[in-house]
Protein backbone atom coordinates (compact mmCIF):
# COMPACT_ATOMS: atom_id res chain seq x y z
CA UNK A 1 0.00 0.00 0.00
CA UNK A 2 1.13 3.03 -0.93
CA UNK A 3 1.89 6.12 1.78
CA UNK A 4 0.74 9.75 2.11
CA UNK A 5 4.22 10.69 0.82
CA UNK A 6 4.45 8.35 -2.04
CA UNK A 7 0.58 9.80 -3.02
CA UNK A 8 2.09 12.97 -2.95
CA UNK A 9 4.19 13.05 -5.77
CA UNK A 10 0.95 11.29 -7.77
CA UNK A 11 -0.64 14.43 -6.27
CA UNK A 12 1.47 17.26 -7.35
CA UNK A 13 1.42 16.07 -10.63
CA UNK A 14 -2.21 16.21 -11.03
CA UNK A 15 -1.74 19.83 -9.59
CA UNK A 16 0.34 21.02 -11.72
CA UNK A 17 -1.82 19.72 -14.43
CA UNK A 18 -4.64 21.97 -12.62
CA UNK A 19 -2.94 25.02 -12.36
CA UNK A 20 -0.62 24.57 -9.92
CA UNK A 21 2.77 26.18 -10.07
CA UNK A 22 6.39 26.78 -7.78
CA UNK A 23 7.65 30.43 -8.20
CA UNK A 24 10.06 30.98 -6.69
CA UNK A 25 9.84 27.85 -3.94
CA UNK A 26 6.66 29.06 -3.09
CA UNK A 27 3.42 27.45 -4.36
CA UNK A 28 0.84 29.22 -5.90
CA UNK A 29 -2.89 28.15 -6.32
CA UNK A 30 -4.49 29.36 -9.62
CA UNK A 31 -8.38 29.62 -9.04
CA UNK A 32 -10.99 30.09 -11.55
CA UNK A 33 -14.28 31.29 -11.06
CA UNK A 34 -16.55 27.99 -9.72
CA UNK A 35 -19.38 27.36 -12.30
CA UNK A 36 -19.89 23.98 -10.53
CA UNK A 37 -19.58 25.42 -7.11
CA UNK A 38 -23.33 26.91 -7.49
CA UNK A 39 -25.31 25.20 -4.87
CA UNK A 40 -28.67 25.67 -4.05
CA UNK A 41 -29.53 26.39 -0.14
CA UNK A 42 -33.31 24.83 0.00
CA UNK A 43 -31.66 21.48 -1.92
CA UNK A 44 -30.46 18.29 -0.40
CA UNK A 45 -27.55 16.58 -1.42
CA UNK A 46 -25.27 13.94 -1.06
CA UNK A 47 -21.38 14.69 -1.73
CA UNK A 48 -19.36 11.85 -4.07
CA UNK A 49 -15.69 11.80 -4.11
CA UNK A 50 -14.06 11.64 -7.44
CA UNK A 51 -11.54 8.91 -6.61
CA UNK A 52 -13.55 6.15 -4.03
CA UNK A 53 -16.85 6.94 -5.76
CA UNK A 54 -18.17 6.75 -1.80
CA UNK A 55 -19.91 9.74 -0.25
CA UNK A 56 -19.18 11.76 2.89
CA UNK A 57 -21.20 9.90 5.46
CA UNK A 58 -21.85 10.92 9.43
CA UNK A 59 -20.03 7.57 11.25
CA UNK A 60 -22.23 4.92 12.57
CA UNK A 61 -25.27 7.49 12.52
CA UNK A 62 -23.93 9.66 14.97
CA UNK A 63 -25.48 12.74 16.77
CA UNK A 64 -22.70 13.88 19.20
CA UNK A 65 -20.62 16.66 19.04
CA UNK A 66 -16.97 15.48 17.72
CA UNK A 67 -18.42 12.33 15.97
CA UNK A 68 -16.11 11.74 12.86
CA UNK A 69 -16.99 11.91 9.43
CA UNK A 70 -15.81 9.19 7.18
CA UNK A 71 -16.55 7.86 3.53
CA UNK A 72 -19.20 5.48 2.94
CA UNK A 73 -20.77 3.30 0.42
CA UNK A 74 -23.77 5.52 -0.86
CA UNK A 75 -27.44 4.67 0.70
CA UNK A 76 -29.10 8.41 0.28
CA UNK A 77 -30.42 7.69 3.88
CA UNK A 78 -30.56 10.93 6.28
CA UNK A 79 -26.97 10.31 7.44
CA UNK A 80 -25.27 10.80 4.16
CA UNK A 81 -27.68 13.64 3.20
CA UNK A 82 -26.45 17.77 3.43
CA UNK A 83 -27.75 20.77 3.05
CA UNK A 84 -25.69 24.49 2.41
CA UNK A 85 -26.14 27.20 5.19
CA UNK A 86 -25.21 30.79 3.33
CA UNK A 87 -22.30 31.27 5.75
CA UNK A 88 -21.66 35.06 3.72
CA UNK A 89 -18.50 36.19 1.58
CA UNK A 90 -19.14 33.21 -0.95
CA UNK A 91 -18.56 30.00 2.15
CA UNK A 92 -21.16 27.97 3.57
CA UNK A 93 -21.68 25.49 6.23
CA UNK A 94 -22.89 21.95 5.52
CA UNK A 95 -25.79 20.47 7.96
CA UNK A 96 -26.10 16.96 8.12
CA UNK A 97 -30.04 16.36 7.90
CA UNK A 98 -29.69 13.44 9.87
CA UNK A 99 -28.06 15.14 13.22
CA UNK A 100 -28.71 18.81 12.20
CA UNK A 101 -24.74 19.45 13.40
CA UNK A 102 -22.17 21.14 10.87
CA UNK A 103 -18.64 19.88 9.49
CA UNK A 104 -15.84 20.79 10.61
CA UNK A 105 -12.11 21.40 10.56
CA UNK A 106 -11.03 21.50 14.01
CA UNK A 107 -6.98 23.16 13.02
CA UNK A 108 -4.77 23.82 9.93
CA UNK A 109 -3.05 20.28 10.43
CA UNK A 110 -2.53 18.12 7.29
CA UNK A 111 -4.31 15.02 8.30
CA UNK A 112 -6.96 16.88 10.86
CA UNK A 113 -9.99 14.66 10.82
CA UNK A 114 -13.59 16.42 9.72
CA UNK A 115 -15.92 16.11 12.76
CA UNK A 116 -19.72 17.69 12.94
CA UNK A 117 -20.35 19.72 16.19
CA UNK A 118 -22.71 22.07 16.56
CA UNK A 119 -23.16 25.07 14.40
CA UNK A 120 -21.12 27.71 16.79
CA UNK A 121 -20.22 30.37 13.73
CA UNK A 122 -16.89 30.26 14.16
CA UNK A 123 -14.33 30.31 10.80
CA UNK A 124 -13.52 25.94 11.28
CA UNK A 125 -17.12 25.29 10.09
CA UNK A 126 -16.96 27.42 6.75
CA UNK A 127 -16.61 25.68 3.59
CA UNK A 128 -16.19 27.87 -0.43
CA UNK A 129 -16.14 25.35 -3.38
CA UNK A 130 -13.68 25.59 -5.28
CA UNK A 131 -13.83 24.27 -9.25
CA UNK A 132 -12.12 20.97 -10.59
CA UNK A 133 -12.63 19.92 -14.19
CA UNK A 134 -15.55 17.46 -15.21
CA UNK A 135 -17.92 19.29 -12.84
CA UNK A 136 -16.06 18.59 -9.38
CA UNK A 137 -15.15 20.92 -6.58
CA UNK A 138 -12.62 20.73 -3.84
CA UNK A 139 -14.18 22.52 -0.42
CA UNK A 140 -11.72 24.79 1.01
CA UNK A 141 -12.09 25.67 4.62
CA UNK A 142 -12.49 29.53 5.33
CA UNK A 143 -9.90 28.87 8.74
CA UNK A 144 -7.41 27.27 7.64
CA UNK A 145 -7.23 26.68 3.58
CA UNK A 146 -6.88 23.22 3.85
CA UNK A 147 -9.44 21.44 1.53
CA UNK A 148 -11.48 17.87 1.97
CA UNK A 149 -9.65 14.75 1.24
CA UNK A 150 -10.05 10.97 1.57
CA UNK A 151 -6.95 10.00 3.52
CA UNK A 152 -4.30 7.79 1.10
CA UNK A 153 -6.98 7.61 -1.63
CA UNK A 154 -8.53 4.97 0.46
CA UNK A 155 -11.43 3.66 -1.25
CA UNK A 156 -12.56 1.55 1.33
CA UNK A 157 -16.12 1.92 3.40
CA UNK A 158 -14.83 3.92 6.50
CA UNK A 159 -11.72 5.41 5.45
CA UNK A 160 -11.39 9.22 7.22
CA UNK A 161 -11.94 12.48 5.45
CA UNK A 162 -9.62 14.59 6.83
CA UNK A 163 -8.47 18.98 5.73
CA UNK A 164 -5.29 18.70 3.89
CA UNK A 165 -2.87 20.72 1.99
CA UNK A 166 -4.91 21.52 -1.64
CA UNK A 167 -3.70 19.73 -4.18
CA UNK A 168 -6.25 18.87 -6.64
CA UNK A 169 -6.08 15.07 -6.83
CA UNK A 170 -9.41 13.28 -7.70
CA UNK A 171 -9.59 12.41 -4.21
CA UNK A 172 -9.80 15.94 -2.74
CA UNK A 173 -12.83 16.21 -5.86
CA UNK A 174 -16.44 15.94 -5.19
CA UNK A 175 -19.54 15.74 -6.78
CA UNK A 176 -22.75 17.45 -5.50
CA UNK A 177 -25.90 15.38 -6.24
CA UNK A 178 -28.76 17.05 -5.78
CA UNK A 179 -31.59 14.27 -4.42
CA UNK A 180 -33.84 13.80 -6.86
CA UNK A 181 -32.36 15.70 -9.16
CA UNK A 182 -32.16 12.63 -11.30
CA UNK A 183 -28.44 12.16 -10.54
CA UNK A 184 -28.78 8.37 -9.38
CA UNK A 185 -29.98 9.58 -6.05
CA UNK A 186 -33.83 9.40 -4.88
CA UNK A 187 -35.79 11.92 -2.81
CA UNK A 188 -34.53 12.53 0.77
CA UNK A 189 -36.27 10.08 2.57
CA UNK A 190 -35.65 7.24 0.16
CA UNK A 191 -33.29 4.80 0.47
CA UNK A 192 -31.66 4.72 -3.22
CA UNK A 193 -29.73 1.66 -3.91
CA UNK A 194 -30.65 -0.94 -6.42
CA UNK A 195 -33.71 -3.29 -6.66
CA UNK A 196 -33.48 -6.00 -4.21
CA UNK A 197 -33.52 -9.42 -6.52
CA UNK A 198 -34.63 -11.94 -4.26
CA UNK A 199 -30.88 -13.39 -4.34
CA UNK A 200 -30.41 -15.12 -1.42
CA UNK A 201 -26.48 -14.74 0.16
CA UNK A 202 -24.45 -17.81 0.95
CA UNK A 203 -22.73 -17.80 4.53
CA UNK A 204 -19.18 -17.10 4.77
CA UNK A 205 -18.92 -19.29 8.02
CA UNK A 206 -20.96 -20.20 11.42
CA UNK A 207 -20.91 -18.92 14.63
CA UNK A 208 -22.72 -20.98 17.68
CA UNK A 209 -25.25 -18.73 19.15
CA UNK A 210 -26.04 -20.08 23.14
CA UNK A 211 -27.55 -16.47 24.75
CA UNK A 212 -28.56 -13.49 23.80
CA UNK A 213 -25.72 -11.44 22.18
CA UNK A 214 -25.38 -7.56 23.54
CA UNK A 215 -24.46 -4.92 21.30
CA UNK A 216 -23.01 -1.69 21.63
CA UNK A 217 -21.27 -0.28 18.43
CA UNK A 218 -21.22 -1.63 15.67
CA UNK A 219 -21.24 -5.91 14.91
CA UNK A 220 -20.01 -6.61 11.82
CA UNK A 221 -20.41 -10.57 10.93
CA UNK A 222 -18.40 -10.69 7.76
CA UNK A 223 -21.67 -13.00 6.57
CA UNK A 224 -21.50 -15.71 9.05
CA UNK A 225 -24.42 -17.58 9.81
CA UNK A 226 -25.28 -17.24 13.76
CA UNK A 227 -27.90 -19.75 15.21
CA UNK A 228 -29.58 -20.82 17.24
CA UNK A 229 -31.92 -19.89 19.87
CA UNK A 230 -35.11 -20.38 21.15
CA UNK A 231 -37.83 -22.88 19.75
CA UNK A 232 -38.89 -21.14 16.00
CA UNK A 233 -42.18 -20.87 17.04
CA UNK A 234 -44.56 -17.67 17.93
CA UNK A 235 -43.95 -17.63 21.84
CA UNK A 236 -43.38 -13.60 22.95
CA UNK A 237 -41.46 -15.17 25.78
CA UNK A 238 -38.47 -16.08 23.52
CA UNK A 239 -35.28 -14.36 23.74
CA UNK A 240 -33.85 -12.36 21.36
CA UNK A 241 -30.81 -13.44 19.42
CA UNK A 242 -29.06 -10.02 19.27
CA UNK A 243 -30.09 -6.99 21.48
CA UNK A 244 -28.71 -3.83 20.10
CA UNK A 245 -27.92 -0.87 22.96
CA UNK A 246 -28.79 3.01 21.74
CA UNK A 247 -26.48 3.47 18.58
CA UNK A 248 -25.54 0.55 17.91
CA UNK A 249 -25.33 -1.03 14.41
CA UNK A 250 -25.64 -4.83 12.89
CA UNK A 251 -24.29 -5.74 9.81
CA UNK A 252 -23.68 -8.40 7.25
CA UNK A 253 -25.09 -10.98 9.24
CA UNK A 254 -27.10 -14.21 8.14
CA UNK A 255 -29.80 -15.68 10.96
CA UNK A 256 -30.14 -19.11 10.95
CA UNK A 257 -33.06 -21.21 12.24
CA UNK A 258 -34.84 -20.90 15.00
CA UNK A 259 -33.60 -17.21 15.93
CA UNK A 260 -35.51 -16.54 18.79
CA UNK A 261 -36.93 -13.21 18.98
CA UNK A 262 -34.96 -12.02 16.42
CA UNK A 263 -33.47 -8.51 17.26
CA UNK A 264 -34.25 -5.79 20.13
CA UNK A 265 -33.45 -2.41 19.45
CA UNK A 266 -33.05 -0.71 23.01
CA UNK A 267 -32.92 2.51 21.10
CA UNK A 268 -32.08 4.00 17.98
CA UNK A 269 -30.15 1.62 15.57
CA UNK A 270 -29.31 0.08 12.26
CA UNK A 271 -29.62 -3.09 10.91
CA UNK A 272 -27.68 -3.07 7.65
CA UNK A 273 -27.30 -6.38 5.22
CA UNK A 274 -28.64 -8.53 8.06
CA UNK A 275 -30.89 -11.42 6.29
CA UNK A 276 -33.29 -13.84 8.60
CA UNK A 277 -33.52 -17.37 6.47
CA UNK A 278 -36.76 -17.96 9.17
CA UNK A 279 -38.19 -15.93 11.49
CA UNK A 280 -39.16 -16.89 14.53
CA UNK A 281 -41.63 -14.18 16.21
CA UNK A 282 -40.44 -11.41 14.47
CA UNK A 283 -37.05 -10.70 12.61
CA UNK A 284 -36.36 -7.30 14.74
CA UNK A 285 -38.51 -5.57 17.19
CA UNK A 286 -38.05 -1.64 17.57
CA UNK A 287 -37.73 -0.50 21.37
CA UNK A 288 -36.20 2.97 21.09
CA UNK A 289 -38.33 6.15 22.30
CA UNK A 290 -35.75 8.63 21.65
CA UNK A 291 -35.30 9.01 17.83
CA UNK A 292 -34.97 6.76 14.19
CA UNK A 293 -33.99 3.47 13.42
CA UNK A 294 -33.07 1.94 9.71
CA UNK A 295 -33.55 -1.43 8.28
CA UNK A 296 -30.51 -0.98 5.26
CA UNK A 297 -30.61 -4.08 2.91
CA UNK A 298 -31.40 -7.81 3.66
CA UNK A 299 -34.16 -9.87 3.61
CA UNK A 300 -36.34 -12.23 5.37
CA UNK A 301 -38.00 -15.54 4.89
CA UNK A 302 -41.22 -17.37 6.13
CA UNK A 303 -42.58 -14.46 8.79
CA UNK A 304 -46.18 -16.30 9.79
CA UNK A 305 -47.09 -13.07 11.81
CA UNK A 306 -44.71 -9.62 11.14
CA UNK A 307 -40.99 -9.11 9.90
CA UNK A 308 -40.71 -5.74 12.38
CA UNK A 309 -42.47 -5.04 14.87
CA UNK A 310 -42.76 -0.90 16.25
CA UNK A 311 -43.27 -0.85 20.16
CA UNK A 312 -41.50 2.39 20.72
CA UNK A 313 -41.61 5.64 19.05
CA UNK A 314 -40.29 7.28 16.37
CA UNK A 315 -39.66 6.37 12.94
CA UNK A 316 -38.39 2.77 11.50
CA UNK A 317 -36.76 3.65 7.93
CA UNK A 318 -36.59 0.65 5.79
CA UNK A 319 -35.06 -0.08 2.21
CA UNK A 320 -33.66 -1.92 -0.05
CA UNK A 321 -35.29 -5.17 1.76
CA UNK A 322 -36.79 -8.24 0.07
CA UNK A 323 -39.02 -10.60 2.31
CA UNK A 324 -40.85 -13.55 0.88
CA UNK A 325 -43.96 -15.41 2.65
CA UNK A 326 -44.37 -13.39 5.36
CA UNK A 327 -47.86 -11.84 6.93
CA UNK A 328 -47.03 -8.04 7.33
CA UNK A 329 -43.67 -6.29 6.92
CA UNK A 330 -44.15 -3.70 9.40
CA UNK A 331 -46.67 -3.45 12.18
CA UNK A 332 -46.86 -0.41 14.44
CA UNK A 333 -48.20 -2.36 17.62
CA UNK A 334 -51.93 -1.48 18.89
CA UNK A 335 -52.19 -2.82 22.40
CA UNK A 336 -48.73 -2.69 23.73
CA UNK A 337 -48.70 -1.13 27.24
CA UNK A 338 -47.78 1.83 26.01
CA UNK A 339 -49.33 4.02 23.60
CA UNK A 340 -46.86 5.94 21.05
CA UNK A 341 -47.29 7.97 17.53
CA UNK A 342 -44.79 6.01 15.26
CA UNK A 343 -43.96 6.18 12.04
CA UNK A 344 -43.02 4.04 8.89
CA UNK A 345 -40.67 4.75 5.65
CA UNK A 346 -40.91 2.21 3.32
CA UNK A 347 -38.83 2.56 -0.02
CA UNK A 348 -37.42 0.65 -2.77
CA UNK A 349 -38.34 -3.14 -1.44
CA UNK A 350 -39.19 -6.40 -3.00
CA UNK A 351 -41.80 -8.46 -1.61
CA UNK A 352 -42.99 -11.89 -2.00
CA UNK A 353 -46.43 -13.81 -1.11
CA UNK A 354 -46.94 -11.01 1.26
CA UNK A 355 -50.77 -10.55 3.14
CA UNK A 356 -49.62 -6.97 4.31
CA UNK A 357 -46.73 -4.39 3.66
CA UNK A 358 -47.82 -2.07 6.65
CA UNK A 359 -50.24 -1.59 9.37
CA UNK A 360 -50.52 1.52 11.45
CA UNK A 361 -53.01 2.17 14.14
CA UNK A 362 -54.73 5.93 12.93
CA UNK A 363 -56.27 6.95 16.48
CA UNK A 364 -52.27 7.42 17.37
CA UNK A 365 -51.21 9.69 14.66
CA UNK A 366 -48.97 7.06 12.79
CA UNK A 367 -48.43 7.25 9.65
CA UNK A 368 -46.24 4.69 6.73
CA UNK A 369 -44.75 6.21 3.18
CA UNK A 370 -44.20 3.94 0.49
CA UNK A 371 -42.75 4.37 -2.39
CA UNK A 372 -40.52 1.84 -4.59
CA UNK A 373 -42.63 -1.13 -3.35
CA UNK A 374 -43.04 -4.13 -5.57
CA UNK A 375 -45.33 -7.36 -4.47
CA UNK A 376 -45.14 -10.45 -6.71
CA UNK A 377 -47.15 -13.50 -6.09
CA UNK A 378 -49.50 -11.63 -3.61
CA UNK A 379 -52.95 -11.62 -4.65
CA UNK A 380 -55.11 -9.85 -2.75
CA UNK A 381 -52.65 -7.65 -0.53
CA UNK A 382 -52.61 -5.02 1.69
CA UNK A 383 -50.60 -2.33 1.49
CA UNK A 384 -51.56 -0.27 4.35
CA UNK A 385 -54.05 -1.51 6.32
CA UNK A 386 -55.20 1.14 9.23
CA UNK A 387 -56.28 0.15 12.38
CA UNK A 388 -57.39 1.68 15.99
CA UNK A 389 -55.04 1.13 18.69
CA UNK A 390 -56.38 -0.28 21.97
CA UNK A 391 -55.23 -0.97 25.57
CA UNK A 392 -53.30 -3.73 26.12
CA UNK A 393 -54.86 -7.52 26.35
CA UNK A 394 -58.16 -5.95 23.92
CA UNK A 395 -57.03 -6.33 19.96
CA UNK A 396 -56.92 -3.92 17.30
CA UNK A 397 -59.99 -3.17 15.24
CA UNK A 398 -59.23 -3.43 11.68
CA UNK A 399 -60.46 0.17 9.68
CA UNK A 400 -59.86 -1.06 6.37
CA UNK A 401 -56.88 0.54 3.54
CA UNK A 402 -56.06 3.37 3.21
CA UNK A 403 -54.11 5.79 0.92
CA UNK A 404 -53.01 9.23 0.32
CA UNK A 405 -55.40 9.89 3.52
CA UNK A 406 -52.94 11.10 6.00
CA UNK A 407 -51.82 8.03 7.66
CA UNK A 408 -51.09 5.97 4.12
CA UNK A 409 -48.74 8.24 2.38
CA UNK A 410 -48.44 7.12 -1.14
CA UNK A 411 -49.76 6.80 -4.64
CA UNK A 412 -51.01 3.96 -6.80
CA UNK A 413 -47.89 4.31 -9.25
CA UNK A 414 -45.55 3.93 -5.58
CA UNK A 415 -46.79 0.38 -5.95
CA UNK A 416 -45.79 -2.23 -8.71
CA UNK A 417 -47.56 -5.77 -8.80
CA UNK A 418 -46.15 -8.61 -10.63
Amino acid sequence: MQTRTARRGVRLALAAASGIAAVGGMTLVVTTAASAATVDTNATYVIVNHNSGKVIDVYNWATSDGAPINQWTRNDLAVQQWKFVDAGGGYYKIKSVMSGKVLELPNATDGVQLVQNADSGATTQHFRLQDSSGGYVRFVNRHSNKVLDVWEWSTADGAKIAGYTDLDGANQQWQLVKLGSGGGGSTPTSGGGSTPTGAWPSASGSASVSATIKVSGTLDGGMKRYCCIGDGGQSESQDPMFELADGATLKNVIIGSPAGDGVHCLGRCTIQNVWWEDVGEDAATFLGTNGDSYVIGGGAKSASDKVFQHNGSGTVHISNFYAKSIGKLYRGCGNCTNHYERHVTVDNVLLDSTKYVVGINTNWGDTATLTRVVVQNSSGIHICAEYTGVAKGSEPKYLGDGMGDGHCNFKSSDITYK
